[in-house]
């Protein structure tokens, strides 16, 4: 059995309050992006669990990666034989994109196929909620707004067919940790529009505010996101806590020609 995991970006992200069991309180639109890993699951041929990744690097070994923990919550609570898992890394780690949660979240979805255990999609997000704060959002990838850690979904009707994406993921790696560390949580704006039908407006009306600290103490990143600009983009952010930052097009981005020696993707959305 072969998925293929995607990445998210985030359109406006608040940092609303700090929680009593140490995460944040968000808000937040997750877009899901085309730009995929590749997850195959097989049961084991010799009634042993085994897991290996190819691709991109990443910075944990195998026992903490997400997809290895959703397996494991999902061998515990279902009494599952054991698969051989691998996973091709292709989206960029460290880059607020959603690599690893997306991964963890489609190792639910393929042992659920896997072993005809036709869980509903709610009882997925609520097994995906437990293993980091955007898992919830890839059991359907659909575009939401979030709120609470990021589990709390509110399914969105805004239509971008037709606009293109690029993205720009730096050398530079931005812990999650050191990005909620140096940011003042503060109220949203009064519940904030999202006007999916001029996206020219949003440079003006949302924003993430992770920037506040990001373009300041990575200026690498501030450049990017002002080249975006440059290059027509009608709105251009750093998604997640970073590093990534994206831009969205009218027309197709030449992103490998304006960024020649960055990891670059384009697409559409």
């Amino acid at each position: 059995m072969i998925k293929f995991p995607h990445a998210k970006i985030n359109f406006g992200l608040y940092v609303v309050a700090p929680r009593q069991d140490g995460y944040h309180n968000i808000e937040s639109i997750l877009w899901p992006v085309p730009w995929h890993d590749i997850l195959e699951m097989v049961p084991a041929a010799d009634n042993q669990f085994s897991f290996s990744q190819s691709g991109n690097s990443l910075d944990v070994d195998g026992s903490e990666n997400l997809v290895v923990k959703a397996w494991k919550l999902m061998q515990k609570k279902y009494d599952l034989s054991p698969v051989h898992i691998h996973l091709h890394k292709n989206i960029p780690s460290g880059a607020g994109l959603g690599g690893g949660s997306s991964d963890a979240a489609y190792t639910i979805l393929a042992l659920s196929e896997l072993f005809e255990l036709n869980l509903s999609k709610k009882r997925m997000q609520l097994i995906a909620g437990k293993l980091g704060s955007d898992c919830a959002f890839f059991i359907d990838g659909k575009p939401h707004f979030v709120a609470g850690k990021g589990e709390l979904l509110a399914q969105t009707q805004a239509d971008l067919g037709g606009f293109h994406i690029g993205i720009v993921k730096p050398g530079l790696h931005v812990s999650t940790p050191e990005a909620y560390k140096n940011i003042n949580a503060a109220p949203s704006p009064k519940r904030w529009e999202f006007p999916a039908d001029n996206p020219e407006e949003w440079k003006y009306k949302i924003r993430n505010q992770f920037e506040d600290y990001l373009l300041v103490e990575y200026p690498h990143l501030n450049t990017i996101k002002g080249k975006l600009y440059d290059y027509g983009a009608v709105y251009a952010s750093v998604t997640g806590s970073g590093a990534a930052v994206y831009g969205l097009f009218r027309e197709s981005p030449n992103m490998k020609k304006w960024f020649p020696k960055e990891t670059v993707w384009q697409g559409q959305l």
